[in-house]
């Protein structure tokens, strides 16, 4: 770990009490096409395993690809750029990510398409291992839960429309054309950050071997392996969505796109209570939440070829699923509040592995068994994590 005391203009700003809300913004904008880029393949797997002449299965992929790089950075990346400045650094991700979305859009065939999505995964991986620690630097004392709130709600928005606004612009300008329309923002972004964001000296880098040190404590291991589990189940089912409805439930691109959006507006409701729940029933959070999914997975293959029924199942998945991570890392600062950026960063890593964990697995199990066995494992996986949730949780 190095540590330099060097003041910067953060820091200053942040210490004089006023913060920079543009810079906070303008990050937002950022962590909105990072998620929005890392799931926007799910909406539009069967367009782009007809157009590279692969399965479905094998396009799914996609997320695992992007997951694997997400994890390696998010453990290596930033400790090799641990001299640069931390402003720099933002730049290059913001440029890498608007790579990778050229490199998809204009991709001649499945491998150069797995590429473009490395780069991604690199992008992903390394911002999300800073941010807690940028915002912490940017923002005074009283105003960082407020913009820790603002930096999640880019995720959240992603996350509502990322699904639907990608299936519905590939049905008018082809998968190809969707990714190439992340191009201009994401450049737009990179200008904004460099007439925004101020200089950031690195300050402190966790080393790969603190991250892992943590493990030596029997709650923290525990609660790390119940996040996993629940971000492998979870995406073993959610990846695979769209050929589900497909052919499954039998909806049009249409409906299937707003039955997509409905499990964004119930993440958005979710984000929107749990903050209230959390504080007095965190335990009963980080139980209930893949239990019910688990539930909600059974209940799926149960009623699949019933449009309304699956419509109102998916904004329950929605309701549920998208918390979950607010409530670890509302755990996490309770076990290990002196390590969190080390904590931090081993659980970006954990959860994107996680993320590729449930492309692979039910990719694999979806052109393999069937549909239906890609939504037990999910069902399964979930269940595990509820039970270790409740050996992990509050002691109080």
């Amino acid at each position: 770990m190095t540590i330099d005391f060097a003041l910067d203009e953060a820091t200053a700003a942040a210490d004089s009490g006023t913060t920079p809300w543009s810079a906070v913004v303008c990050l937002s904008l950022l962590t909105f096409l990072l998620v929005g880029l890392e799931f926007l393949p799910v909406s539009l797997l069967t367009p782009i395993a007809q157009d590279l002449a692969v399965s479905e299965g094998q396009a799914g992929q996609a997320i695992a690809v992007s997951g694997f790089f997400a994890v390696v950075t998010s453990l290596f990346g930033n400790s090799l750029l641990r001299n640069v400045d931390r402003r720099t650094v933002v730049l290059v991700y913001t440029a890498v990510l608007a790579a990778s979305s050229l490199a998809v859009a204009l991709a001649p065939n499945f491998l150069v398409f797995l590429a473009g999505r490395a780069l991604v995964g690199i992008a992903i991986g390394g911002f999300w291992s800073l941010s807690t620690a940028i915002l912490a630097r940017l923002a005074a004392g009283p105003d960082l839960p407020k913009a820790i709130a603002l930096l999640q709600g880019g995720t959240a928005f992603a996350l509502a429309i990322a699904a639907p606004v990608g299936s519905f612009l590939g049905s008018l300008i082809g998968w190809r054309g969707t990714f190439f329309v992340t191009v201009p923002i994401g450049l737009a972004a990179l200008v904004w950050q460099l007439a925004v964001l101020p200089k950031m000296p690195p300050i402190e880098i966790a080393s790969v071997s603190s991250m892992f040190g943590l493990l030596r404590n029997r709650r923290f291991a525990i609660g790390m392996g119940a996040t996993g589990l629940a971000f492998i189940g979870q995406n073993a089912l959610s990846i695979y969505l769209r050929p589900f409805l497909e052919n499954v439930t039998g909806l049009e691109v249409n409906t299937l796109s707003l039955a997509l959006l409905g499990v964004g507006l119930g993440g958005l409701a979710g984000l929107s209570i749990i903050g209230l729940i959390l504080r007095r029933h965190l335990t009963a959070v980080l139980i209930g939440l893949p239990s019910a999914l688990a539930v909600f997975a059974l209940l799926l293959i149960t009623f699949g070829p019933f449009a309304r029924a699956t419509a109102g199942l998916l904004v329950l998945w929605g309701l549920f699923a998208t918390p979950i991570p607010v409530a670890w890392n509302t755990w996490m600062t309770t076990l290990i509040p002196e390590d969190l950026e080390a904590g931090g960063g081993l659980q970006v890593a954990l959860i994107q592995f996680a993320i590729a964990g449930g492309a692979i697995a039910g990719g694999l199990l979806f052109d393999v068994a069937g549909w239906w066995s890609a939504f037990l494992l999910a069902a399964v996986l979930l269940t595990g994590s509820a039970l270790l949730a409740a050996s992990a949780g509050p002691r109080t």
